[in-house]
Protein backbone atom coordinates (compact mmCIF):
# COMPACT_ATOMS: atom_id res chain seq x y z
CA UNK A 1 0.00 0.00 0.00
CA UNK A 2 1.66 3.17 -0.91
CA UNK A 3 0.26 6.21 0.47
CA UNK A 4 0.54 10.25 -1.08
CA UNK A 5 0.39 12.92 1.91
CA UNK A 6 -0.40 16.13 0.75
CA UNK A 7 0.50 19.29 2.93
CA UNK A 8 -2.00 22.38 2.89
CA UNK A 9 -0.77 25.25 0.78
CA UNK A 10 0.70 28.32 2.76
CA UNK A 11 -2.06 30.13 1.42
CA UNK A 12 -5.10 28.44 3.32
CA UNK A 13 -2.91 28.46 6.54
CA UNK A 14 -2.32 31.77 8.01
CA UNK A 15 -0.39 31.72 10.51
CA UNK A 16 -0.63 28.03 11.05
CA UNK A 17 1.47 26.84 8.27
CA UNK A 18 4.14 25.26 11.03
CA UNK A 19 1.86 23.80 12.77
CA UNK A 20 -0.17 22.19 10.13
CA UNK A 21 3.05 20.89 8.50
CA UNK A 22 3.97 19.26 11.48
CA UNK A 23 0.71 17.52 11.95
CA UNK A 24 1.40 15.79 8.40
CA UNK A 25 4.72 15.26 9.04
CA UNK A 26 3.95 13.35 12.47
CA UNK A 27 1.06 11.25 11.27
CA UNK A 28 3.22 9.85 8.07
CA UNK A 29 5.66 9.22 10.29
CA UNK A 30 3.46 7.01 12.72
CA UNK A 31 1.56 5.39 9.30
CA UNK A 32 5.48 4.54 8.06
CA UNK A 33 6.49 2.79 11.50
CA UNK A 34 3.42 0.60 10.68
CA UNK A 35 4.93 -0.41 7.90
CA UNK A 36 3.18 1.83 5.17
CA UNK A 37 5.12 3.18 2.04
CA UNK A 38 4.52 7.11 2.65
CA UNK A 39 5.54 10.06 0.58
CA UNK A 40 4.72 14.05 1.66
CA UNK A 41 4.44 16.58 -1.48
CA UNK A 42 3.01 20.41 -1.21
CA UNK A 43 -0.44 20.85 -2.56
CA UNK A 44 1.27 23.04 -5.50
CA UNK A 45 2.85 19.76 -6.65
CA UNK A 46 -0.22 17.64 -6.89
CA UNK A 47 -1.12 16.62 -10.08
CA UNK A 48 -3.14 14.23 -12.13
CA UNK A 49 0.02 12.34 -12.72
CA UNK A 50 1.55 11.67 -9.27
CA UNK A 51 -1.85 10.26 -8.13
CA UNK A 52 -1.31 7.40 -10.56
CA UNK A 53 1.35 6.15 -8.25
CA UNK A 54 -0.23 5.50 -5.41
CA UNK A 55 -3.23 3.64 -3.34
CA UNK A 56 -4.72 6.02 -1.13
CA UNK A 57 -4.39 9.70 -0.32
CA UNK A 58 -4.19 11.45 2.83
CA UNK A 59 -4.52 15.29 2.62
CA UNK A 60 -5.04 18.55 4.36
CA UNK A 61 -5.91 20.16 0.39
CA UNK A 62 -7.82 23.00 0.21
CA UNK A 63 -7.66 24.28 -3.20
CA UNK A 64 -10.20 24.39 -5.79
CA UNK A 65 -8.08 22.41 -8.96
CA UNK A 66 -6.45 20.06 -6.01
CA UNK A 67 -10.34 19.55 -4.77
CA UNK A 68 -10.88 18.47 -8.07
CA UNK A 69 -8.03 16.10 -8.62
CA UNK A 70 -8.72 14.21 -5.81
CA UNK A 71 -12.83 14.14 -6.32
CA UNK A 72 -11.72 11.88 -9.42
CA UNK A 73 -9.21 9.91 -7.47
CA UNK A 74 -11.94 9.03 -5.24
CA UNK A 75 -14.32 8.64 -8.01
CA UNK A 76 -12.09 5.56 -9.33
CA UNK A 77 -12.38 3.88 -6.28
CA UNK A 78 -9.39 4.76 -4.08
CA UNK A 79 -9.48 6.13 -0.31
CA UNK A 80 -8.86 9.60 0.27
CA UNK A 81 -8.79 10.92 4.17
CA UNK A 82 -10.20 13.42 4.28
CA UNK A 83 -12.22 13.57 1.35
CA UNK A 84 -12.25 16.26 -1.22
CA UNK A 85 -16.07 16.10 -0.80
CA UNK A 86 -15.98 16.58 2.80
CA UNK A 87 -13.68 19.46 2.55
CA UNK A 88 -15.78 21.18 0.22
CA UNK A 89 -18.86 20.67 3.17
CA UNK A 90 -16.48 22.71 5.49
CA UNK A 91 -16.16 25.52 2.92
CA UNK A 92 -18.45 27.68 5.29
CA UNK A 93 -21.33 28.40 3.43
CA UNK A 94 -21.84 24.93 2.47
CA UNK A 95 -21.33 24.03 6.44
CA UNK A 96 -24.22 26.36 7.67
CA UNK A 97 -26.53 25.03 4.87
CA UNK A 98 -25.80 21.82 5.60
CA UNK A 99 -26.01 22.82 10.06
CA UNK A 100 -29.34 24.11 9.58
CA UNK A 101 -30.84 21.24 7.28
CA UNK A 102 -29.70 18.77 9.88
CA UNK A 103 -30.93 21.12 12.96
CA UNK A 104 -26.80 20.72 14.28
CA UNK A 105 -26.38 23.46 17.14
CA UNK A 106 -25.48 26.51 15.38
CA UNK A 107 -26.21 30.05 16.21
CA UNK A 108 -28.70 32.02 14.29
CA UNK A 109 -27.63 32.54 10.96
CA UNK A 110 -28.31 34.38 7.53
CA UNK A 111 -26.80 32.95 4.34
CA UNK A 112 -26.20 35.44 2.01
CA UNK A 113 -25.73 34.30 -1.54
CA UNK A 114 -25.27 36.24 -5.26
CA UNK A 115 -23.47 39.24 -3.51
CA UNK A 116 -22.48 40.72 -6.70
CA UNK A 117 -26.09 41.50 -7.32
CA UNK A 118 -27.41 41.09 -3.29
CA UNK A 119 -29.32 44.56 -1.93
CA UNK A 120 -27.66 44.69 1.51
CA UNK A 121 -30.44 46.65 2.60
CA UNK A 122 -32.84 43.73 2.46
CA UNK A 123 -30.81 41.98 5.09
CA UNK A 124 -32.01 42.19 8.91
CA UNK A 125 -29.60 40.20 11.35
CA UNK A 126 -29.07 41.00 14.52
CA UNK A 127 -26.65 42.93 16.05
CA UNK A 128 -23.74 42.04 17.05
CA UNK A 129 -23.34 39.84 14.32
CA UNK A 130 -20.00 38.29 12.53
CA UNK A 131 -20.20 38.83 8.81
CA UNK A 132 -17.94 35.40 7.41
CA UNK A 133 -16.56 34.59 3.81
CA UNK A 134 -18.69 32.22 2.45
CA UNK A 135 -17.01 30.73 -0.85
CA UNK A 136 -13.37 29.74 0.72
CA UNK A 137 -11.88 29.34 4.56
CA UNK A 138 -10.70 32.64 6.07
CA UNK A 139 -7.35 33.07 4.57
CA UNK A 140 -7.13 36.70 5.99
CA UNK A 141 -8.81 39.21 8.91
CA UNK A 142 -11.06 40.42 6.88
CA UNK A 143 -12.26 37.41 5.82
CA UNK A 144 -13.87 37.27 9.18
CA UNK A 145 -15.83 40.36 10.40
CA UNK A 146 -17.21 41.65 14.00
CA UNK A 147 -20.25 43.97 13.20
CA UNK A 148 -22.38 46.06 15.61
CA UNK A 149 -24.22 48.22 13.08
CA UNK A 150 -25.92 48.22 9.61
CA UNK A 151 -22.76 50.48 8.57
CA UNK A 152 -20.15 47.98 9.51
CA UNK A 153 -22.56 45.28 7.37
CA UNK A 154 -22.92 47.40 4.41
CA UNK A 155 -18.90 48.63 4.54
CA UNK A 156 -18.16 44.33 5.38
CA UNK A 157 -20.35 43.51 2.39
CA UNK A 158 -19.61 46.10 0.10
CA UNK A 159 -15.80 44.92 0.63
CA UNK A 160 -16.70 41.02 -0.55
CA UNK A 161 -17.88 42.48 -3.46
CA UNK A 162 -14.82 44.34 -4.55
CA UNK A 163 -13.13 41.45 -3.63
CA UNK A 164 -15.09 38.89 -5.96
CA UNK A 165 -16.05 36.76 -2.73
CA UNK A 166 -19.89 35.26 -4.41
CA UNK A 167 -21.23 34.82 -0.61
CA UNK A 168 -21.35 35.18 2.63
CA UNK A 169 -22.88 33.75 5.99
CA UNK A 170 -24.17 36.40 9.01
CA UNK A 171 -24.00 34.51 12.36
CA UNK A 172 -25.47 36.42 15.74
CA UNK A 173 -23.06 36.75 17.69
CA UNK A 174 -23.35 34.44 20.88
CA UNK A 175 -21.77 35.70 24.29
CA UNK A 176 -20.24 32.79 26.74
CA UNK A 177 -17.11 30.60 26.54
CA UNK A 178 -15.54 29.85 23.31
CA UNK A 179 -14.24 26.13 23.27
CA UNK A 180 -12.01 24.75 20.47
CA UNK A 181 -11.64 21.44 20.04
CA UNK A 182 -10.16 18.43 18.19
CA UNK A 183 -11.52 14.96 17.19
CA UNK A 184 -10.87 11.63 14.99
CA UNK A 185 -14.00 9.93 14.27
CA UNK A 186 -14.12 6.35 15.17
CA UNK A 187 -11.30 6.25 17.54
CA UNK A 188 -12.51 7.83 20.84
CA UNK A 189 -9.88 10.69 20.48
CA UNK A 190 -11.92 14.09 21.53
CA UNK A 191 -9.56 17.29 22.97
CA UNK A 192 -10.95 20.28 24.07
CA UNK A 193 -9.35 23.76 25.60
CA UNK A 194 -10.25 27.40 26.00
CA UNK A 195 -8.19 29.47 23.78
CA UNK A 196 -8.09 32.49 26.52
CA UNK A 197 -6.00 33.44 28.31
CA UNK A 198 -3.23 31.45 26.24
CA UNK A 199 -3.78 33.92 22.85
CA UNK A 200 -4.03 30.53 20.98
CA UNK A 201 -5.32 32.36 17.70
CA UNK A 202 -5.13 33.06 14.09
CA UNK A 203 -6.02 36.26 13.99
CA UNK A 204 -7.37 37.27 17.54
CA UNK A 205 -10.88 38.00 17.08
CA UNK A 206 -11.36 35.73 20.79
CA UNK A 207 -10.72 38.98 22.36
CA UNK A 208 -14.55 39.40 21.42
CA UNK A 209 -15.50 36.52 23.70
CA UNK A 210 -13.56 37.83 26.53
CA UNK A 211 -11.56 35.16 29.08
CA UNK A 212 -13.32 32.17 29.77
CA UNK A 213 -15.09 31.91 32.86
CA UNK A 214 -15.54 28.48 33.10
CA UNK A 215 -19.19 27.86 32.01
CA UNK A 216 -20.19 24.70 33.34
CA UNK A 217 -21.40 22.49 29.93
CA UNK A 218 -22.03 18.66 29.20
CA UNK A 219 -19.03 17.56 27.52
CA UNK A 220 -20.26 14.12 26.30
CA UNK A 221 -22.77 16.29 24.21
CA UNK A 222 -20.67 18.44 22.73
CA UNK A 223 -18.51 15.26 21.68
CA UNK A 224 -22.09 13.61 19.96
CA UNK A 225 -23.10 17.04 18.27
CA UNK A 226 -18.85 16.47 16.83
CA UNK A 227 -19.08 13.16 15.84
CA UNK A 228 -22.95 13.74 14.36
CA UNK A 229 -21.03 17.26 12.47
CA UNK A 230 -18.28 14.88 11.44
CA UNK A 231 -20.30 12.08 9.91
CA UNK A 232 -22.76 14.44 8.03
CA UNK A 233 -19.87 16.81 6.35
CA UNK A 234 -17.73 13.46 5.86
CA UNK A 235 -14.99 14.91 7.73
CA UNK A 236 -13.09 12.26 10.08
CA UNK A 237 -10.59 14.20 10.77
CA UNK A 238 -12.02 17.32 12.52
CA UNK A 239 -12.13 20.15 14.72
CA UNK A 240 -13.45 23.83 15.52
CA UNK A 241 -15.28 25.96 17.60
CA UNK A 242 -18.03 26.25 19.92
CA UNK A 243 -19.48 29.06 22.42
CA UNK A 244 -20.95 28.01 25.72
CA UNK A 245 -23.64 30.54 26.52
CA UNK A 246 -24.48 31.26 30.28
CA UNK A 247 -27.01 28.44 30.91
CA UNK A 248 -24.38 25.69 29.56
CA UNK A 249 -25.77 25.26 26.34
CA UNK A 250 -22.87 25.33 23.39
CA UNK A 251 -23.66 25.85 19.30
CA UNK A 252 -20.62 25.20 17.29
CA UNK A 253 -19.75 28.09 15.57
CA UNK A 254 -16.63 26.83 13.15
CA UNK A 255 -16.14 23.30 12.36
CA UNK A 256 -12.80 22.36 10.17
CA UNK A 257 -10.98 19.72 7.82
CA UNK A 258 -7.96 18.61 9.21
CA UNK A 259 -6.89 21.43 11.98
CA UNK A 260 -2.93 21.60 12.76
CA UNK A 261 -4.28 19.91 16.29
CA UNK A 262 -1.30 22.21 17.46
CA UNK A 263 -2.05 21.99 21.41
CA UNK A 264 -2.27 18.01 20.97
CA UNK A 265 -0.03 16.87 18.03
CA UNK A 266 1.50 14.10 19.32
CA UNK A 267 -1.44 12.12 20.66
CA UNK A 268 -3.90 13.40 17.61
CA UNK A 269 -0.98 12.02 15.38
CA UNK A 270 -1.53 8.08 16.86
CA UNK A 271 -4.93 8.36 16.56
CA UNK A 272 -5.22 9.64 13.07
CA UNK A 273 -2.58 7.40 11.74
CA UNK A 274 -5.00 4.91 13.66
CA UNK A 275 -8.00 6.05 11.71
CA UNK A 276 -6.28 6.12 8.73
CA UNK A 277 -4.68 2.35 8.98
CA UNK A 278 -8.56 0.84 9.60
CA UNK A 279 -9.98 2.54 6.98
CA UNK A 280 -7.73 0.82 4.51
CA UNK A 281 -7.50 -2.07 6.26
CA UNK A 282 -11.13 -2.04 5.77
CA UNK A 283 -10.93 -1.48 2.22
CA UNK A 284 -8.73 -4.58 1.20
Amino acid sequence: MKILSINRGNEFSPNHISNDAAILKAVSEHLQAKGTDVDIIAESELDKSILSGYDAVVNMCRSNSALALLKGFETEGHIVINSAHGIENCIRFNMTKIFMAHGLKHPESILADNLSTLDIETLTPQYPCWIKRGDACAMTKEDVTYADSKEKLTETLSDFKKRNIRNAVINRHLTGDLVKFYGVANTGFFYWFYPSPEKHSKFGLEIYNGEAQGIPFSLNELKAECAKASMILNVPIYGGDAVVTANGDFKIIDFNDWPSYARCREEAAVHIAEYISSRIKNCQ
